[in-house]
């Protein structure tokens, strides 16, 4: 026992190096149930396809395959996004930032120095940004003098990921953020404030965004309601279950309008005709389905009627 406490406690204190960067080994011990590939930095690398397919997912389905699967802290809401109508989907960089301590903070600045890092702090996480990358901090909530992002940093942010941000911090420059198409920013509120007293203390570590426990390379699902951050192992279970979802209320509805079926049989468990109705409704619509048609033949392929 001491041993694995000892080896984890090297894991940490060796884990903050290159500016303050959690180690790639620290990263895949946090996230041992991902068995995919991942980046050079540890974190797992969610297929683009899921990525894709879960911009239609909705945040009550996520949180449902979550809490089902025991993971009943993954939701944030109470934010003000810059567009309510744009959803951000994509793997979480994470940051932690913490109220400004002057000795703390200048030694991060050195030793970022040293690293080649340029410019403020709060613009190193962008030069690590990928493609798909959500660039996600937890900012102490700080409102006032706690803006992490202008019109600036956002279109270099978007330049690099095409996603945007979740900040449980402000953000200034509403309007020229608002001009970057495709961009969306999740914040606590808007100021016109500059950033000062605050620190950078750690990049890809473990963060709490609110009521929510968020790991590097979770994917993010930020819409209208709040924010979903979906552990990588269970990604694909919620897209293949809002899927099947999709397909059966589609169905469902379908058959309502026709009055084939009334309310009563749809709503609760369906019988062995419905359910070889349905088998014969997704051949029979497979190219015009809201679904990719290889989905849906994995699906016939599991069904039994």
């Amino acid at each position: 026992m001491k041993i694995i406490k000892l080896t984890f406690l090297l894991l940490l204190v060796g884990g903050f190096t290159n500016a303050q960067t959690t180690s790639t080994e620290q990263i895949i011990f946090l996230t041992p149930q991902w068995q995919g590939e991942r980046f050079d930095d540890g974190r797992p690398k969610v297929t683009d396809d899921i990525l894709e397919r879960m911009k239609g997912v909705s945040i009550e389905e996520a949180w449902g395959v979550l809490r089902n699967e025991g993971y009943h802290n993954q939701f944030e809401g109470g934010w003000e996004p810059l567009h309510d109508d744009v959803p951000i989907v994509g793997r979480a960089l994470t940051v932690q930032y913490m109220p400004n301590r002057p000795d703390v903070s200048e030694q991060i600045k050195k030793k970022g120095r040293e690293d080649g890092q340029i410019g403020n702090t709060n613009s190193w996480p962008i030069d690590m940004l990928q493609e798909n990358d959500v660039y996600v901090a937890d900012g102490f909530g700080k409102i006032v003098d706690g803006t992490l992002i202008g019109d600036n940093l956002g279109n270099s942010i978007y330049a690099k990921s095409k996603t945007g941000v979740v900040f449980n911090a402000s953000s200034r420059d509403m309007a020229g953020l608002s001009e970057i198409e495709g961009f969306n920013a999740f914040v606590r509120g808007w100021h016109p404030s500059f950033l000062t007293e605050v620190m950078l203390l750690s990049i890809n570590s473990p963060i709490r965004m609110g009521a929510a426990t968020v790991l590097p390379g979770d994917i993010i699902l930020a819409k209208r309601e709040g924010v979903v951050f979906i552990p990588a192992h269970l990604a694909e279970k919620v897209v293949v279950t809002s899927e099947v979802v999709r397909l059966r209320d589609l169905f469902g509805i379908g058959r309502l309008k026709e009055g084939k079926y009334t309310p009563g049989q749809i709503d609760s468990k369906w019988t062995a005709e419905i359910e070889k109705d349905f088998s014969k409704w997704l051949k029979d619509h497979m190219d015009e389905l809201p679904v990719p048609k290889e989905q849906i033949q994995e699906l016939l392929k599991k069904r039994t009627w």
